[in-house]
């Protein structure tokens, strides 16, 4: 627990100092906003977030926090990500291991996934072609276990509603 709550101060001065820098001040409502956005895990459309913040302070605008998304994301605190559906969510980025996503196309579902060899692959692959990377982000689209089975189900049942 204690390792956690100096993460967030790091997490908390390191977009303090990002902000100073381009002549922002740490208003109670950016604040309050990092605070959501550090405690919830996952991946969040900026309409969750303002979802969570609006829980605390109904004077806070959806506007400030598209705004703040961006800033947490030029801290490199966040990470934008594409799960397929055209929204654009958002996953912590400092503090936290490097990640490649499966997403199901049916249900949305997204899981993590670490593979060095992946890993190995892909910095081979930058090598080869003279590249050396900074980062990256690979996001796997199919159907996950229970879509496919959902899927079996239905193409069954309407078989038999056919014959």
């Amino acid at each position: 627990m204690e390792s956690e709550a100096a993460g967030k101060k790091a997490e908390r001065q390191i977009f303090e100092e990002h902000i100073a820098a381009r002549g922002f001040r740490m208003t109670r409502q950016r604040g309050l906003i990092l605070d959501m956005f550090l405690k919830k895990e996952g991946h969040l459309s900026p309409e969750e977030l303002y979802g969570l913040v609006k829980t605390r302070d109904r004077t806070v605008g959806r506007a400030t926090v598209y705004r703040m998304l961006r800033l947490m994301k030029e801290a490199d605190l966040a990470r934008q990500v594409n799960l397929g559906d055209g929204l654009a969510r958002y996953e912590h980025k400092y503090g936290h291991a490097h990640h490649d996503h499966l997403i199901c196309l049916r249900c949305g579902k997204a899981i993590e996934v670490v593979d060095a060899e992946i890993e190995a692959l892909q910095e081979k692959l930058a090598g080869k072609h003279g590249y050396s990377l900074t980062g990256h982000q690979m996001d796997l689209f199919g159907l996950c276990p229970g879509c496919r089975e959902k899927g079996k189900m239905d193409s069954e049942r309407k078989a038999s509603e056919i014959r």
